[in-house]
């Protein structure tokens, strides 16, 4: 059995983290719709935060096999026509640089880029279940539009 089901949170701990939440988002909105859908939405001026599924490793996860990388990027291009600025963060560098997850970006889509270190994969900690985790820090590269 993993820690992660050996030590649940507390359920006071959940609950101050719910009513935290319930406080922030009081009077939001939210909508369940396809990304492009909800990117078509924005308009200029507009900032949207893109977080893909990360091609190189979460392809397993919540549906990602139907992800198409290409689709965003057509939606961030609509998005930047109509003065939108977006900032996507994806794929950096896993095992502590020593993989550099490149994917090919559109020509001219992205004024600049950030590589953020992000510490050690979230992934992996549920993999290595307590094992040392030197060997896994992860970066993501964060491209804007702007």
């Amino acid at each position: 059995m993993s820690k992660s089901t050996v030590n649940p949170m507390p359920p006071k701990t959940f609950a101050a983290r719910v009513d935290a939440w319930h406080a922030r988002t009081s009077g939001a909105e939210f909508h369940h719709l396809d990304f492009a859908q909800a990117m078509h939405r924005a308009g200029h001026g507009d900032l949207v935060y893109c977080d893909p599924p990360y091609r190189d490793s979460q392809t397993i996860l919540y549906g990602a096999q139907s992800f198409s990388l290409s689709r965003l990027f057509d939606s961030i291009a609509g998005c930047k026509a109509r003065g939108v600025r977006v900032a996507l963060s994806l794929d950096g560098t896993k095992f502590s640089g020593r993989k550099v997850c490149d994917i090919a970006l559109p020509q001219g889509l992205f004024a600049r880029e950030a590589v953020i270190s992000v510490g050690r994969s979230m992934l992996k900690r549920f993999q290595m279940d307590g094992r040392t985790m030197e060997a896994h820090e992860v970066s993501d590269r964060l491209l804007l539009t702007y």
